[in-house]
């Protein structure tokens, strides 16, 4: 079996433990597959995605997938290279509206500081996937980009091609997304200024 290349489904994939199965397409027994039998490390597997493998035998005897190979390789879509740019152009429309007097410099400050800090967090996270160490919960990830993280966890998908596949945390990323943008409007608002007025002058 080994040196033969067989195509198949991954199927029950654990983002989390970094393992799952491929069910081959000729049928037969679903195959153990481990993150690090991939040969695009720098690219996380999804369920439903179609790879190319070799199947190979453990100590036990059981079948595992090497050599693990996607079929669509150009990478990331159009569209994460569309967001990664809306990221960007986020944060210059703030940075032009600071200087133009029309949003306090404090929410600026708030939103690079917020994405940085997420930008780290999934450089982190990225980098304990691969080593199998203690993972950043996702609810941590998504509470970051909540309080204005979010521009940075775009980039830091983008860069890392992490987490930006899985179809439950996009979900709830773009709620996030949503909610922060809505609580931006109202602090951009007369109701809103004001409030964060009242607050700075009660530093």
């Amino acid at each position: 079996m080994k040196g033969t290349r067989y195509q198949g489904r991954i199927t029950s994939w654990k983002d989390e433990q970094g393992f799952g199965f491929i069910t081959p397409n000729s049928g037969g027994k679903q195959v153990f597959v481990h993150i690090t039998a991939f040969s695009n490390r720098q690219r996380r597997p999804i369920d439903n995605e179609i790879v190319t493998f070799e199947v190979n035998k453990d100590m036990n005897g059981k079948l595992k997938a090497e050599r693990v190979q996607y079929i669509n390789e150009k990478g990331q879509s159009n569209d994460s290279t569309l967001l990664l740019l809306f990221a960007i152009i986020f944060l210059v429309c703030m940075a032009i509206s600071v200087f133009a007097g029309k949003l306090p410099l404090l929410v600026l400050e708030i939103y690079l500081l917020a994405s940085i800090c997420t930008l780290i967090a999934y450089k982190l996270d990225k980098t304990a996937a691969k080593h199998s160490h203690r993972r950043t919960p996702e609810k941590t990830l998504h509470i970051l980009a909540l309080i204005g993280g979010w521009p940075g966890a775009i980039i830091g998908q983008k860069l890392f091609r992490h987490k930006s596949k899985k179809f439950s945390f996009q979900v709830t990323f773009w709620a996030t997304i949503i909610l922060n943008c809505a609580a931006l409007a109202w602090l951009i608002s007369m109701d809103g200024l004001a409030f964060i007025e009242d607050a700075i002058g009660g530093l």
